[in-house]
């Protein structure tokens, strides 16, 4: 399946959606509660996604939802998610291993028009697979952290945002904990399959605040038949990154979008 056939297929079922420090402390019961109705349509409405072409322009194919014209034929790609009001996005490092002496956009605005917009590069990690993106529009459809202080235990109910498979696969379960205060990138595993041009979706809990950043999938492979076995994401720490962020606005002052209070 074609980069292109995913964003379009993605496109489709988020306005579906739309329209309708380690401690000691004992780890806790898993919050097992599946995702509401609500939940379900505000990620919905933070789908987005990146493209890396040489393309210097992309918006006559997004604005069109991917039926006007074709897409490019270089493209690039993965998931991306919106993570404040003021353009700043996350992603996985690998989706952009071929970014250099291209342009890199982010697609954004499922609720409306959805628009193409070029992107600069922030931050990448590629040991944690994380990255962070900014375009100069304000984002106000965006994710909230899970508290760094809370602990995440394995059995959690969490479910995906990704452009192949997301909205189209069931919630599924982190498959190993996430303890607080980690003051490093944690790398954690759940048990909802994959598919290529996920990779930098978010992973939710139930209530809607973003866990992670999808990275990768296993499978074992006996012989010629691959059985899934579970898929891997990154956790940034938070703090950190919230840090990162603000120093990143200061120095940027030009490029940063005025974000209207919501009344």
């Amino acid at each position: 399946m074609s980069f292109s056939t995913r964003l379009s297929l993605a496109a489709m079922a988020a306005a579906s959606l739309s329209a309708c420090s380690l401690t000691s402390s004992p780890e806790p019961a898993a919050d097992t509660s599946p995702p509401g109705k609500a939940v379900m349509r505000q990620a919905a409405a933070r789908l987005a996604a990146v493209v890396i072409s040489g393309k210097s322009e992309l918006s006559p194919w997004v604005e069109s939802r991917f039926t006007q014209g074709k897409g490019p034929d270089d493209a690039d790609g993965g998931s991306a998610i919106p993570i404040s009001p003021d353009g700043y996005f996350m992603t996985a490092d690998h989706v952009l291993a071929r970014s250099a002496g291209r342009n890199v956009f982010v697609i954004h605005g499922q609720e409306g028009p959805l628009r193409a917009t070029k992107a600069r590069i922030v931050w990448r990690s590629a040991s944690t697979d994380l990255a962070v993106l900014h375009i100069p529009v304000a984002t106000p459809r965006y994710y909230t952290w899970s508290s760094p202080d809370q602990w995440l235990p394995a059995g959690t109910t969490v479910f995906h945002s990704g452009i192949a498979t997301g909205f189209r696969s069931e919630p599924g379960k982190l498959v190993t904990s996430i303890p607080p205060g980690s003051k490093n990138a944690a790398r954690f595993k759940h048990d909802i399959p994959l598919e290529p041009g996920d990779s930098g979706g978010a992973v939710v809990d139930s209530h809607g605040r973003l866990v992670g950043v999808n990275s990768a999938v296993e499978f074992l492979v006996p012989l010629e038949t691959a059985f899934f076995i579970e898929s891997e994401a990154n956790r940034p720490n938070v703090r950190a990154l919230e840090r990162m962020i603000e120093t990143d606005r200061r120095r940027n002052p030009e490029l940063i979008p005025t974000v209207v209070p919501a009344s």
